[in-house]
């Protein structure tokens, strides 16, 4: 036996090297994500929406596709006339660039004031990497402006580009912060710095394979990566395997006062932690693959690169994990080494004090928890959800921010991002004449350079032969319409709706695109999927927890107890954003992403206690059960949600509006959870209820057996809690 036990460190050796010698080296693949984004406008579009209708339409008559870049110029008291030579000899500078099209670059055209004139740029790529060189290159043409001329690159190409650029950051910055956020609070916890480390390689491996999984897929065009996905990987990966690795690691430290052999240790921590780990991961899975119901394609990309590195976690944490705690048994907590035969303390502290309180006071503790979370809910109103100019998406200066505020205080219509509407034939007459007199549209054409004609508000596409003939292809014809409000702006979406409304009237077969149409398409089809994604998360939950618990009034109770949470969580942002922080608005999207998340994560703590709640039930009955299930998971699941919260709360780095509100509602949302919904809220009110929490299965028909026995543990009566040892069950809480 004994020569048995000596060859079991074989097998945990084994998993060890096959995670650093094939789980090593694909941790280089976190860093080429970047090779495989595509954070053009079809990584982001509604994927059945009339504006992409109108771009699949619009490459029939472009010969290559193309984003408009905006150079602006200004002078304080009017541009002279060198700035107008100057301006003209840049135009043709700008169109030897790399990457702009062939006759790309448009003629100057000045403000009414005469202190600005703007260029639109034509660039021919849609690739991020691309997009962000053409960028580059026309910034270093108008590097060095005359004095007192101001030079500026923005509208969406200008745009779009330093939007890539700041998803770089993901790439080196949002990792080392994540990780050291994670380390600190570990050392802190832990109070050794073994075990940090251990935990956290564990995690950085999980990621590695899970990038390698998504690059390998998104190199074969299997599923889509753009830069906020990417970002969110990053934070759930490492976040979710430092939360399983947690659970594991609080179980063999009890274990470890309650065998003397490591090898037991594990043995029976693998299984009180493998359905746990196995039910949440799974929970988190198949609630982000809700998200491929959404027809916006960036939430439907979303899912499947979430599911991956949750599923890379969940490997990492019973694979990897223990093989390495096995490896160091006892010596991984050093300096505080659990003896076997040690005392638990699941009885004692915070977490012991809890449970009393809950045993005498339960229906009082969930209905006060009840009510506040309402009261935080109710403020869920106050969310602002209107339109965001893209320029407002950015949290730290950069140069196309300016451009268009330079743009916004000299141009009345936007030049640079027409409406593009799509017309049969036989309609182009009455399109043109509808257009030209809607009120949304400019009323007159913008002013052409000094000798140059002016370009009219409303035109069809020329052909490029002869450019007083439209461009006809397969029966269909485009025009284009010059907005009288900013191509972002809600003003300019109302605008996009009633042409469309409008336009019904001369035919259904009117298309209307351009970028405007794409926000508000995008705001649109955000709605419907809320529709759409919102129930089928909450079934599958349901689903997932009625297979675990074996009951069906636990689940109900649970998921009420997260959507709650969730509300109250969108209730206090919705202050903290515009009292606080001063967001301009939030993106539609931004609160269902924030449900995803929120609800399918938040529900691993109403897991991690449930399952021990219903393994003590079983041993002795409901009502210790929940108390016990209570203090001696506290520990685990706080240091969990707090883990989590801080990997979320690094999303701060990444100066993007959307990323930084996710990071906010999650983080928080997180904490509210492990501190408030599964402290106080899941198990005061699983203990009003009682036994009729487990129906229809057997246990809420069994009598609490032990009721008495535990009620003197919590009161520390009849001495102290009794020595641990092989067969006692007594936990600890403090992991």
């Amino acid at each position: 036996m004994a020569r048995e036990t000596r060859r079991l460190w074989i097998w945990p050796l084994l998993v060890v090297l096959l995670w650093l010698f094939v789980g090593g080296p694909l941790g280089s693949f976190a860093g080429r994500l970047a090779e495989v984004q595509e954070n053009d406008n079809a990584a982001f579009l509604p994927q059945s929406a009339e504006s992409t209708e109108v771009l699949d339409v619009l490459v029939g008559f472009q010969d290559e596709e193309t984003i408009p870049v905006t150079v602006v110029f200004e002078r304080e008291g009017g541009l002279t006339p060198e700035d107008q030579q100057a301006i003209a000899a840049y135009a043709e500078e700008l169109a030897e660039v790399d990457k702009i099209a062939e006759g790309g670059v448009g003629q100057p055209i000045p403000s009414e004031d005469g202190e600005a004139a703007q260029v639109v740029v034509q660039v021919a790529t849609t690739d991020g990497e691309e997009l962000i060189t053409a960028v580059e290159g026309v910034r270093e043409v108008l590097a060095d402006p005359p004095d007192g001329l101001t030079a500026l690159v923005g509208g969406q190409g200008g745009v779009l580009g330093d939007f890539v650029d700041a998803f770089g950051a993901i790439d080196g910055v949002l990792l080392v912060v994540a990780i050291s956020v994670v380390l600190l609070i570990l050392v802190v916890v832990y109070r050794t710095p073994i075990l940090p480390l251990v935990v956290v390689f564990s995690a950085v491996l999980a990621l590695g394979v899970a990038s390698a999984a998504i690059y390998g897929l998104a190199a074969g065009d299997v599923l889509t990566l753009n830069g906020q996905s990417q970002g969110i990987l990053f934070i759930l990966a490492v976040g979710a395997a430092t939360d399983y690795s947690l659970l594991v690691v609080a179980r063999f430290r009890e274990e470890l006062r309650d065998h003397e052999s490591k090898y037991d240790a594990m043995r029976v921590a693998y299984k009180g932690a493998f359905e746990p780990i196995v039910a949440s991961g799974a929970t988190v899975i198949l609630g982000l693959l809700c998200l491929l119901l959404s027809d916006l394609a960036s939430l439907s990309g979303l899912g499947p690169v979430g599911a991956i590195g949750i599923a890379g976690a969940m490997l990492s944490s019973l694979t990897l994990l223990p093989a390495a705690l096995v490896l160091l048994g006892r010596w991984a907590f050093w300096p505080f080494l659990p003896r076997y035969g040690s005392e638990h303390t699941d009885t004692k502290g915070l977490w012991g004090r809890l449970a009393r309180l809950i045993r005498a006071r339960a229906r009082v503790v969930w209905l006060v928890t009840f009510l506040v979370l309402a009261g935080s809910a109710a403020f869920v109103t106050q969310l602002d959800e209107e339109q965001v100019p893209q320029t407002e998406l950015f949290l730290t200066e950069v140069e196309s921010v300016t451009a268009q505020e330079v743009i916004d205080r000299h141009f009345e219509a936007d030049n640079a991002s027409p409406v593009q509407i799509v017309t049969p034939e036989e309609h182009l007459q009455a399109t043109l004449e509808l257009v030209s007199t809607h009120p949304g549209i400019a009323d007159s054409g913008s002013p052409g350079a000094p000798g140059q004609p002016s370009q009219p508000a409303v035109f069809p596409l020329p052909s490029p032969g002869d450019p007083t003939v439209p461009r006809i292809v397969d029966g269909e014809a485009i025009v284009l319409a010059t907005l009288d409000d900013p191509a972002d702006s809600q003003a300019a979406s109302d605008t996009v709706r009633d042409l469309r409304t409008d336009l019904d009237e001369v035919s259904t077969d009117v298309l209307v695109g351009g970028s405007t149409a794409i926000n508000l398409d995008t705001r649109d089809v955000t709605g419907s999927d809320r529709a759409k994604v919102i129930p089928a998360i909450l079934i599958v939950i349901f689903v997932v927890l009625a297979l675990l618990l074996r009951a069906l009034v636990a689940p109900v109770l649970l998921i009420v107890a997260n959507v709650l949470s969730f509300g109250a969580t969108l209730g206090i942002s919705a202050l903290v954003f515009e009292h606080v922080f001063d967001f301009p608005a939030s993106d539609p999207s931004t609160s269902l992403i924030g449900f995803v998340f929120l609800v399918a994560l938040g529900i691993d703590y109403s897991i991690f206690l449930m399952t021990r709640v219903r393994e003590e039930s079983i041993r002795q009955g409901t009502h210790p059960g929940i108390l016990k299930g209570l203090s001696a998971t506290g520990g685990v699941i706080t240091s969990a949600g707090i883990v989590l919260a801080a990997t979320f709360a690094a999303l701060g780095v990444v100066p993007i509006l959307f990323l930084a509100q996710i990071g906010f509602i999650v983080a928080f949302g997180v904490l509210l959870d492990a501190l408030v919904v599964r402290s106080l809220l899941v198990p005061a009110l699983a203990y009003d209820v009682g036994p009729a929490i487990w129906w229809p299965s057997r246990l809420w028909r069994e009598r609490d057996h032990a009721d008495a026995e535990t009620a003197r543990m919590l009161d520390g009566e009849g001495g102290s809690t009794p020595p641990a040892g092989p067969g006692n069950r007594h936990t600890n809480s403090q992991a």
